[in-house]
This record gives C-alpha cells, structure tokens and sequence, in this order.
C-alpha cells in the first residue's frame, strides 16, 4: 500500500506540475508550415510579439489591444488555454485573380484569455497575422478604440501611401521615405510596404473586414507605424450630389455584436519584390464567398466612354451622352468581343438615380445591347443610389443592367464598410456585377463577395486628365503596393501615347505618359477582373494591329510568374489562361534590357506575337513594333524598354 500510494503521490505531483508550467507559461511560438516565418508572443503583461524571418528579426516587441466598452482586452491578462492547429487545403477561387488553385495552408496559435476573448496567431508562407475574438453575452458593444503598433528594428524605407484626412478616395503615390520620417499626424491608407534592407519586403495591411471601420496607419516618429481609425459617424453633411462628410463624430469606433470575430491584422512578408505580386495571404483571409450560385460571374473587358469625353468621330450624329452614341459603343464592343460597356456619370439626372436623361432611352438601349451580347454597367454617386437602393436596383433588372460602378464613398468607417456588404449582397440577388470606386477597402473583400469584380482606390490613368501624376515609375510601383490589396481598376489603354517633354494634361482629348507597349503591358500586369478599355472607340478603331492584343488578351489567370522585378523601377510578369501565355513587362523612365526566359512553357512549339518599344519611342512614345516568332522553352531573348516603356506578347500554340 505504501508503495502504492507513493507512486500516487508521484503522477499527481508530475501533473500539477505540467498544469503549473502550462498555466504559467508566458511565451509562445508559432512557425509557418515551411518555417521562414516565425511569430514569437509573450504574454506578460500584456500581449507582445515579434515577427522573424529566415531567423532575422523583421518586427519586434509590437503591442495590440483593443477597449471594449471600456475594458481593455490584451492587458493585464490571464491565459486560460493556449491550443495550436494546422490547416492544409486547395482553394479554387470563384473568379481567378492570380491562379486557378490556391493553397490555404497555415498554422495557428488561439490564446484564450480569462474575461470572455481570445487572440488568434496564424504564420502563414506568406506572412503574419492575428486579431482578436470576443465571446460577449451583450447583443451591442461599443469599441472605443483598437492599438495595433507595428515596430521594426530598424528605420527602413517605407512605401507609404500619405493621405490628407480620412476623407479620400485613396488614390495616393506611394512614395519611399524613411520610417522615421512619418511623424504621427501623418495619415496613411493601406498597404505601407517596408523595406527591409537584407531582409525582406512586410506589406502591413488588413484583411476580412466586417461591420468594423477600415485599418488607417500613422507614423510613430521612430521605426514603426501604428494604426488609427475613423470615428462612428453620428451626423453628415452633403456637399454637392455626393460629398457626403461626416460633420459630427461618436467617441468610438465601433458599434458592434459582442460576440464576433475582428478583422486581421497582416504583415505580407516577401523575400523578393516580385512575391509580393503572388502573395496571396490579404485573399486567403477572407470569408469564403457569401453565396453559392457564382456560375453567372463573368469577368471580362469594358468600353468605357468618360474618361476619353465621349469623343467619337467619323459618324453622322452628335457624340455624346444619347442612345446613338452608347450604341456606337456597343457595336465597337460587339466587333472586338468586350462583354460589356460602361455608361458613366451623365446616364441620369444627378441626384436622382431613377430619372433617365431625356436623350438616353435606356429600353432601346438595353434591348439592343442584348441583341448584340453586350451587358450595359451603370455608374452610381454612393449616396443617391443609398437612398433609393431597393427601387434602382428593381428598375436595373428590368432593364437587364450586367453590373454597377459606384463611386465618391471617400470614407472607410463602419457604416461604409456595412454599405459595400449591403451593395454586393443586394446585387448578387440580382446577378448583378459591383466595380467600387472612390475607395480603396472593397479591394479586400473580393473573396467573400466574388461579383465585387474590381476596385479603384488608385491613383489610375484618369489622372492624366488634370495632372502628370499617372507616370510609369508610380505605375511600376503599384504591383508591389495597391495591387497586394486586390485587384485594381487602374482603366489602361491610352492609344495617345507621351513623352515628358510632349504630354499635356487634357480633360477633353486626354493622353497618358509612357509608351504605347507601356500601356499594353498593363493588361498583362495589372489585376483586373474587370478591365477597361478607357480610350475611345475611335482610336482603338484606327489601331487594328493593337486591338488584336487588346481583343485577345483575358482578364482571369490560371498561373502567375513573376519573372523579374524591382519596385518603383521594372516589373516583368508571365500569366497563362488555358494555353496561352501572356507577358507584360512595364519600366520606370530609365531605359533598360530584361532577359526573358521562356522556360515556364510546356513542351512544344508555340507562336509568339510580341508588342515591343519602336526604335523612337524615346520621342515618339507612340511607336511601336509587332514581331511574331517561333519560340518553345528554350527560347532565351533580350528585350529593350524605352524611358518609361513596355513590352507585350501573346504567346500560343
């Protein structure tokens, strides 16, 4: 019995002694599946964690909390369990971006907290991430703030995309700076990419946002970036049809369920600038689609009539916002199989989105665009289309509209982000596609509503209206920051092709600067599910040889290849759709030679039409030459860019 009893005594002693160690353990650690990644959390105190990569330090001792109702969760805590997990699965995503399967695999790490919350870790290949959940008996809670606070452990170059005030519409360059160099009252929308030197790429960004404001960031003074959020709107006030700004502002943030998950917190890590074109970890944390039947999704090209002033010629009516004009449209998208045109601002009487203007009979139109095959989208201001939601989108299925582009949100507060919900959901009842503009957060909801097809939010070729802001070293910086939050409505195509010293900036025959293959390549480039053709019919017409490319050239991909890039200077990208390849290489306004390396093709012989800078192109941006060749995958070439030029081909058995 003695014996017995002592061996009793020492298998007790031995589990309270693992309890005690597990309770009172206050340091974790959680790796990615391929172990590059690595999240370090400590729990002392309050929660602290450092992000490391191939072992080198990228952030350190970076502080998150966030006050409900005046509680302070992630402080003065207590863990009450910490379990971790892993996931393994193949995800085919309803409108393909990037690829046509892509791996959600990750490992994660859920630190229950005495008090009714949790913080959940999870390291992916691809980066960091961790938000909070709460488990709160109140239907309401108010959220009086959130500390997200990014430090690094050194003053790198930050791409920061510096904004005004939170009243934007996101459209920002994102010029390097030192972090040091952003003080607090210098306001930023998302990504801000960090350069670490010798180390890696960090995109600090957000993802599955939901009945919550959108993440804002704020510089600290020193070597880190912290976050910072609207304000729940109380009282607005409209200016004109559709600034509609917030004149009188709650003391909180949020007015939200208390049991809910918030929205992640991500640092996109890249070891080289081109992973952060595939980086898919914005996408892979997200809510899976909010409906099932997504068979009628259709992406594809648009002809879009307001950025080049409805300026057609060689027709015998007055061009113009009228039927004979957007039927010209329709039959040049027909020729050239666009499925659908865009009707902008203009189609009604602004203010009111049920009143058609007098030249437009929308019945004959969207009976002809029918006949044709062609799927009419409406351009919306945010607010007059809020206040008759229902009665405009019952009006729009009669008349057979294909989709919706609504614009001027200039806000990302709670009640904004529930919009974009309330918009996508009401138009997927309705099959109806959804192009946000005037705001860059829809960009990161494309996975869990797959008809939000495409997003502004960037500084894009309509710039070159008014300003010389559009130019290629922006345009090459823009696949390394705004594209890693989702796909971007950039609207190419300019055929009125600059130089520096020739371009002018013209609202009413507007052109672009870089060359004409500059243009092309974005096609290839740029993410677009929906992509527009933003020059005029006319042009594209006189241009047959560049409208072979632009008729052919897919907006949804099965397979993505960076091949070289460097941000801000060059990027040269290889995508495949079914058999063809396509590659798109765009530069900064310094002439150079890329290698292009034709290994990522099959077996077999294949046709390529390549679009490369003519020999002028330096003074005439508009020249341009067509090659076709054979080529398999040992074909090995150099390929020229001019200042501020481009490369295109279509590869093809």
């Amino acid at each position: 019995m003695k014996l017995l009893f002592s061996g009793i005594s020492s298998w007790i002693a031995f589990i309270l002694f693992c309890t005690t160690t597990v309770m009172s353990q206050s340091s974790y650690d959680l790796r990615s599946p391929d172990n590059r990644v690595e999240i370090r959390i400590r729990t002392a105190g309050r929660v602290k964690y450092d992000v490391l990569y191939k072992g080198n330090v990228l952030l350190q001792d970076c502080t998150l909390s966030l006050n409900v109702d005046h509680q302070v969760l992630g402080v003065s805590l207590k863990v009450a369990s910490a379990k971790k997990s892993s996931h393994d699965q193949i995800e085919v995503p309803v409108v393909r971006q990037k690829f046509s399967k892509v791996r959600d695999r990750y490992n994660e790490l859920r630190l229950t907290m005495d008090g009714g919350y949790a913080v959940v870790f999870r390291a992916y290949n691809e980066g960091a991430a961790y938000r909070f959940e709460t488990s709160f008996p109140q239907s309401q809670v108010k959220i009086y703030g959130e500390e997200s606070v990014f430090n690094f452990t050194r003053d790198s170059i930050a791409y920061y995309p510096q904004e005004d005030s939170f009243f934007s519409h996101n459209e920002r360059k994102y010029l390097p700076q030192h972090l040091s160099e952003i003080a607090p009252e210098f306001l930023g929308s998302l990504p801000a990419v960090v350069d670490i030197e010798g180390g890696a790429k960090v995109a600090i960004a957000e993802s599955d946002v939901e009945d919550y404001p959108g993440l804002w960031l704020r510089g600290t003074g020193g070597a880190g970036l912290t976050a910072t959020f609207e304000p729940y709107p109380l009282k607005t006030k409209l200016e004109r049809d559709r600034d509609l700004r917030v004149i009188e502002a709650a003391d909180y943030i949020a007015l939200t369920s208390g049991t809910r998950s918030f929205p992640w917190r991500v640092m996109g890590i890249a070891e080289h600038d081109g992973d952060l074109i595939t980086n898919q970890i914005l996408w892979l944390l997200q809510k899976p689609s909010q409906f099932q039947d997504t068979s009628w999704i259709k992406p594809g090209k648009v002809a879009w009539d307001w950025c080049n002033d409805w300026n057609i010629d060689s027709v015998d009516f007055k061009a113009g916002i009228n039927t004979q004009t957007y039927k010209y449209y329709i039959d040049f998208a027909a020729k050239y199989h666009l499925p659908y045109i865009i009707l902008d601002e203009g189609w009604y009487k602004l203010g009111n989105v049920l009143e058609v203007v007098p030249d437009l009979n929308m019945e004959e139109l969207a009976a002809y665009a029918k006949e044709k095959n062609v799927g009419l989208i409406l351009w919306l201001v945010w607010n007059s289309f809020d206040d008759k939601m229902l009665a405009a989108f019952d009006q729009y299925e009669k008349w057979g509209i294909k989709g919706l582009k609504i614009d001027f949100m200039q806000r990302n507060d709670q009640l904004l982000i529930d919009y974009y919900y309330k918009v996508c959901k009401e138009a997927a009842k309705r099959h109806m596609l959804v192009d946000f503009h005037g705001a860059q957060r829809p960009a990161t909801m494309t996975r869990t509503w797959p008809n939000l097809i495409n997003t502004e939010g960037v500084r894009g070729m309509e710039w070159s209206k008014w300003s010389a802001d559009a130019e290629p070293e922006h345009n090459v910086t823009l696949p390394f920051t705004r594209m890693f939050l989702g796909p971007l409505d950039y609207t190419p195509g300019a055929m009125r092709n600059a130089t520096k010293s020739t371009f002018a900036a013209l609202n009413h025959q507007p052109m672009a600067l870089g060359t004409r293959c500059h243009q092309l390549a974005m096609y290839v480039v740029f993410e677009g599910p929906l992509q527009m053709l933003a020059d005029t019919p006319s042009n594209y017409l006189r241009e047959p040889e560049a409208m072979e490319f632009l008729s052919a050239v897919p907006t949804e991909w099965d397979e993505t290849k960076v091949l070289d890039a460097k941000i801000a200077d060059y990027v040269l990208v290889a995508r495949r759709n079914g058999r063809d390849w396509y590659v798109g290489a765009m530069g900064n306004w310094t002439a150079r030679d890329l290698d292009v390396d034709l290994s990522f093709l099959p077996d077999g012989n294949f046709t390529m039409d390549a679009y490369q800078d003519g020999i002028n192109a330096d003074h005439n941006a508009s020249d341009y030459k067509k090659t076709s060749n054979q080529v398999s995958k040992a074909s090995k070439m150099k390929i020229h860019l001019a200042p501020g030029g481009g490369w295109a081909a279509r590869i093809h058995p």
